[in-house]
């Protein structure tokens, strides 16, 4: 007897509802290669930059907007590009640094100071007022939990300095208590090339 018009519509149904589920079971690599008759194309990673192109957003600064002569040498710490601008006192020398800088306005010293001291493998001890801040703050000798880094600079602002930092996801965000933080390879290198007396001015 043949079908009904109402049975051979729920074939109909039956056979659309279990030819979807199989080609659903079809991976989809197998479907792309049915549909172009070869491998689905690579898309290639995307290109990493090096570190040294992370100075390249910042704008160069003139020493002269900033200071009568170079003297030995000279620094600017511009807290709101995040960046710490060096040159050398024969100007033959100029480089540019990413930075952490003060957490907040009123952590936040401008003006000008110069470099009196420097230290490799510097220790760390709180301040008064960040202890009031966090009680549980410690002094800590040099090592990989000590928040100076490998190298600081001190400034003649007492708790004032530029220093590496461990921890590098503060590079480039408002992190510190007032000091300029840059990566230890960074304050490596600028410590070397930077003399005691260097004038510096945070803007």
């Amino acid at each position: 007897m043949p079908p009904t018009p109402l049975s051979a519509s729920r074939l109909s149904r039956r056979k659309l509802l279990l030819t979807g589920a199989a080609a659903t079971l079809v991976p989809a690599t197998a479907r792309a290669q049915d549909a172009t008759d070869g491998p689905p194309p690579l898309i290639p990673a995307p290109e990493q930059a090096p570190v040294r192109r992370n100075t390249s957003s910042f704008v160069r600064q003139d020493w002269r907007d900033h200071f009568d002569t170079l003297g030995v040498a000279a620094i600017v710490c511009d807290t709101a590009s995040r960046a710490l601008h060096y040159w050398s006192g024969d100007e033959s020398d100029y480089r540019i640094y990413p930075t952490s800088v003060p957490a907040s306005e009123e952590l936040t010293k401008r003006g000008y100071t110069e470099v009196v001291r420097k230290k490799v493998g510097p220790d760390w001890t709180p301040t008064a007022s960040m202890k009031e801040r966090n009680p549980e703050l410690q002094y800590m000798p040099p090592g990989p939990d000590n928040p100076l880094g490998t190298h600081a600079m001190y400034l003649s602002w007492p708790a004032y300095l530029i220093h590496g930092t461990h921890d590098t996801r503060k590079i480039g965000r408002q992190s510190s208590d007032g000091c300029i933080g840059l990566y230890n390879p960074s304050i490596e290198e600028l410590f070397a090339a930077t003399p005691i007396g260097t004038q510096v001015r945070i803007i």
